[in-house]
């Protein structure tokens, strides 16, 4: 990627609209130059249910981030999640094309244009397929087989779907804020770019997003994305919660949550007392953080409860020494990380987005890991494409080479 190009992602979410720009530096570290958030309007579990305020949500982000890099914002990668997402696992197999036996990158291709090949409904469409290895005449485990020698190409993938009408009103949301996507990326999957290390991701582990609507399960494995899931519960559910117990607006409700919120009531003071405003300007009344904990403990419990029943569906056979990770806003809940575990029963921390610099503290929490991932995610595409591109000159200089020694010769 040209150095000092600029980057941007948009993170749609049920809670917060977020927008980062970020600048690739010299050392190719993402530097982050620009960043708008704002309350999220029209959007319901990670779905668009009100376009023009979803827009207009999108609009406002765009032009903070706009107002602080200095730099227009025309368009950039898009997070994407909801309950229409879903994923299934294919196989795609290909006959080596090169006599020589020598594996290419058009084989490469056609193998993964195979494991697109599935049935799906006519109302869904890919969005990421997504290699977990390839396999060269029965030996497995591969992770890049260009160059290999083999008369037989397979690829294990990971590919994520989502419905057209979910994809088309995102879309069309972010074509009239002015912003056109340049690629759709699944939350879980950005956001384990930014929380990750490298090691974790090549042992097992899995990324645990939970957000305002929805949680994002990813299961990284070699490197790579084995399996995700999504489901539509999150924090959202927890500050409902908390405004029916202690009868209180949802916006109080959001509040005391994000400052006096705990999921360990036993290890919470009674002797601490928080201001509870009443619905309908009914007097404030004092209740003790034991019992705000009381009321978040259950629902927190629940989200786990489906975090660990969607990973003994995931058929992983593995041990997951990288344990899990959690992130988004609602990993910032004071004791979350020890109520995990002792559900999960595996290691267990918060994750904060890391790999990035300049205005870094400004995103350094885990409610912004899918915006950073975004933008590191795009910072991979784009260096990729550029080493690719710098591959075909360099073919056609070769050929270009040899062309004038066969005339001189």
């Amino acid at each position: 990627m040209t150095r000092g190009a600029t980057i941007v992602s948009l993170d749609i979410g049920s809670t917060n609209v977020t927008v980062i720009a970020g600048e690739v530096g010299l050392d190719g570290i993402v530097q982050i130059i620009g960043f708008g958030s704002v309350e999220s309007a029209g959007i319901r579990k990670g779905n668009v249910i009100d376009i023009e305020n979803t827009v207009r949500s999108i609009e406002d982000a765009i032009e903070k981030a706009e107002q602080m890099s200095g730099r227009q914002i025309d368009g950039g990668y898009v997070g994407i999640t909801g309950n229409t997402i879903s994923s299934l696992n294919n196989r795609g197999v290909v006959a080596v094309a090169n006599p020589e036996q020598e594996i290419m990158q058009e084989d490469v291709d056609r193998v993964l244009q195979a494991a697109r090949v599935i049935a799906l409904p006519h109302d869904r469409r890919i969005i990421h397929v997504i290699p977990r290895q390839y396999i060269v005449d029965g030996n497995e485990n591969i992770l890049d087989p260009v160059g290999m020698v083999g008369s037989r190409l397979e690829v294990e993938t990971h590919i994520v779907t989502i419905t057209n009408a979910a994809l088309q009103n995102l879309v069309k949301c972010c074509e009239r804020a002015g912003y056109h996507p340049w690629e759709l990326v699944l939350n879980g999957y950005a956001s384990g770019e930014a929380v990750l290390y490298p090691a974790e991701k090549e042992l097992g582990v899995v990324v645990v997003d939970i957000g305002g609507g929805t949680t994002d399960i990813s299961l990284f494995d070699q490197g790579t994305l084995w399996f995700t899931a999504v489901f539509p519960v999150g924090g959202d559910y927890i500050t409902s919660d908390l405004a029916v117990g202690l009868r209180t607006p949802l916006n109080q409700a959001e509040i005391i949550k994000k400052e006096h919120g705990g999921t360990l009531p036993e290890l919470t003071s009674d002797s601490e007392f928080v201001d509870v405003p009443g619905v309908g300007g009914r007097n404030t009344f004092r209740v003790s953080k034991k019992m705000v904990a009381s009321i978040i403990e259950p629902r927190v419990q629940e989200i786990l409860t489906f975090v660990k029943n969607k990973m003994d569906s995931s058929s992983y056979p593995g041990l997951l020494p990288g344990g899990i990770v959690l992130t988004g806003g609602t990993a910032l809940t004071q004791g979350i990380a020890e109520l995990a575990v002792s559900l999960l029963e595996k290691p267990v921390r918060v994750g904060y987005p890391e790999g990035i610099s300049g205005l870094a503290d400004v995103v350094h929490s885990p409610e912004y890991a899918t915006g950073v991932g975004l933008l590191l995610y795009g910072a991979k595409r784009h260096q990729t494409m550029e080493e690719d591109e710098e591959g075909l000159s360099l073919k056609a200089m070769i050929s270009k080479v040899k062309r004038l020694f066969q005339d001189l010769f």
